[in-house]
């Protein structure tokens, strides 16, 4: 059960996050790397134990730790993505922090 339902907090997420990337056009690859970014995140968010009774931190924190690499590479290319990845990614993975905690998932 907690596999399905961290699944579908990712599934959400990701619709989330590439709803607004499908009316701006952007390219397939980038709306599929999104999507699959927050599909994994919630397994790796729940799945660490980090700052005990700071909960509300631990999804910010890791979504954006893991959104480095990525924000890095498309800064290269684009000077405006990188801050709208950012903020996505803090918002986004605080919220699956909040949901998981409330859920009873970590």
């Amino acid at each position: 059960m907690n596999f399905l339902l961290t699944l579908l907090i990712g599934i959400i997420a990701g619709v989330v996050d590439v709803l607004p990337m499908i009316k701006m056009k952007v390219d397939k690859y980038s709306i599929t790397s999104a999507f699959v970014y927050y599909l994994i995140v919630p397994f790796v968010i729940y799945g660490i134990n980090w700052f005990g009774n700071l909960w509300w931190l631990r999804g910010g924190i890791v979504s954006i730790l893991m959104a480095i690499p990525v924000i890095i590479l498309v800064a290269k290319e684009d000077k405006k993505s990188p801050i709208a990845m950012t903020i996505m990614s803090i918002i986004l993975g605080s919220i699956i922090g909040i949901a998981g905690h409330f859920l009873n998932l970590m």
